[in-house]
């Protein structure tokens, strides 16, 4: 009888590229295609989010299209994958289910029930969400790495699989029920095109020059950066053939884009190795800090509307966009733990819900290091920004604060990141009237400062 595999997608929503699938592509004369629709992912769990429901279901209608093309199909079947799988391993006699592993608490709890619950039929998990093995590096006493220039030059060292095509033809079992994708819609007005074709089209574009300025220009809000996480996330291009393509291309820019694939990887680490960093903070000690309740100033830091140009840039485009520039993402978290004194976690879930590129593992790293309670050697006040440096420093021409705010548009370049130090004429002339046509300062950065820095002293070691 004819061999059958199923090849379980998750995030890894594509055909180039594709371990598992290449996999049971070669050993099984037949496979299945599936992804299942857990309840969980559209309609619930933790950080629920319809910008991401929707990149991920037009991203499965293009990936069915993709095999289609090929001769096969995508199965898509809804329920629980511990309930699925096993019966549409009954139903087809597939001797063995193929997938990617991850690292996510939810991740590992989910494929353990799987393991158990595939009695008799082989569970095969592969690389494919990373570059490399993110649970291979080890410190000189075997720990798990905390610091990431060490476990930069360790991930260097680190073997790397062969980066896959796809596969040509593909066989799938005759008479089994295609299944339906759902629509949702986005809450996002204007998010980037979802699906492999447009990830692999943007991977292109970059490498063929934006990345060659990339060492010097991805701090810059206005641009700068590849802007392909929300591919990277559901595995709509490959974080290994990005890697091995810019290395091939080479320069100063390809290799600092390497090195934020190695960040990428490094947070994944450290979530696969401290999952409690999901609920709690990796410097215990932090947990006891203090934080405000304040919902009025929640709201403001949500809504962009906290007087601080590009604290209130990164919100709106955050809600418009359904992304934030990385440097964005810092300026704003930083002004939400240190400057409103708000629980980290309102931030992390704010921004999973809108995120297209929403990943627990880099979400999660990113508020830990710039609440300055994760895993990184620098001091707490180190970390506590200001927002008008920031302002000045990476958007030295006002473009970004001005595409995002145009309520500012017409305020002169000297006093756009603290417009309220015009005068009443300046602010007429700009049209521009501080508490009428643009917010105050719903705080002073200065002062916070102080604050924050004496309630971080309070409970650090």
């Amino acid at each position: 009888m004819p061999s059958t595999a199923i090849v379980w997608f998750r995030r890894d929503l594509r055909v180039h590229d594709h371990p598992a699938l290449t996999a049971a592509h070669r050993e099984a004369d037949r496979i299945v295609p599936v992804f299942v629709l857990d309840p969980r992912l559209l309609d619930g769990g933790r950080f629920p989010s319809a910008n991401r429901a929707w990149f991920l279901l037009e991203s499965l209608r293009e990936l069915r299209g993709a095999l289609r093309e090929r001769g096969g199909e995508l199965f898509v079947r809804a329920g629980r994958p511990e309930e699925v799988l096993p019966a549409l391993a009954a139903e087809t006699g597939a001797g063995a289910v193929h997938f990617a592993s991850d690292v996510s608490p939810f991740a590992m709890a989910r494929d353990r029930r799987i393991e158990a619950a595939l009695a008799g039929v082989e569970v095969r998990p592969h690389p494919g969400n990373f570059v490399a093995d993110v649970g291979a590096p080890r410190t000189s006493d075997g720990r798990p790495f905390s610091v990431f220039s060490p476990f930069w030059r360790r991930w260097e060292q680190l073997p790397r699989r062969v980066v896959h095509g796809a596969p040509r033809t593909l066989r799938v079992p005759s008479g089994l029920a295609a299944g339906s994708i759902p629509h949702v819609a986005p809450e996002a007005d204007d998010p980037c095109a979802p699906g492999e074709a447009a990830a692999r089209d943007r991977l292109r574009r970059w490498l063929e020059g934006p990345v060659d300025a990339y060492h010097e220009r991805h701090d810059r809000l206005a641009g700068g950066t590849s802007e392909l996480s929300p591919y990277l996330h559901f595995g709509c291009v490959s974080a290994r053939e990005a890697e091995d393509r810019a290395r091939r291309h080479g320069g100063r820019g390809a290799g600092a884009f390497v090195r934020q694939l190695a960040w990428r990887d490094f947070y994944a680490h450290v979530l696969l190795a401290h999952p409690g960093n999901a609920r709690h903070a990796h410097k215990p000690e932090y947990d006891a800090l203090t934080w405000s309740d304040d919902a009025e100033a929640f709201d403001a830091w949500r809504d962009g509307r906290t007087g601080y140009p590009v604290v209130d840039a990164g919100m709106r485009e955050l809600r418009r966009r359904g992304w934030m520039h990385n440097r964005a993402r810092l300026i704003t978290a930083s002004f939400l733990t240190k400057d409103l004194h708000l629980d980290w976690r309102l931030g992390e879930a704010h921004f999973m819900r809108h995120l297209l590129c929403g990943d627990e593992a880099q979400n999660n790293g990113n508020w830990q290091w710039i609440t300055s309670i994760g895993v990184d050697p620098q001091p707490y006040y180190r970390r506590m920004y200001n927002p008008m440096l920031q302002q000045r420093r990476h958007d030295p021409d006002g473009e970004y604060v001005r595409r995002w705010c145009p309520e500012l548009r017409d305020v002169p370049l000297q006093r756009l990141a603290e417009p309220w130090t015009m005068s009443g004429e300046e602010q007429e002339a700009a049209g521009c009237v501080i508490g009428r046509d643009y917010p105050a300062p719903i705080v002073d950065h200065k002062h916070e400062r102080e604050r924050a820095m004496e309630r971080y002293r309070a409970v650090a070691r």
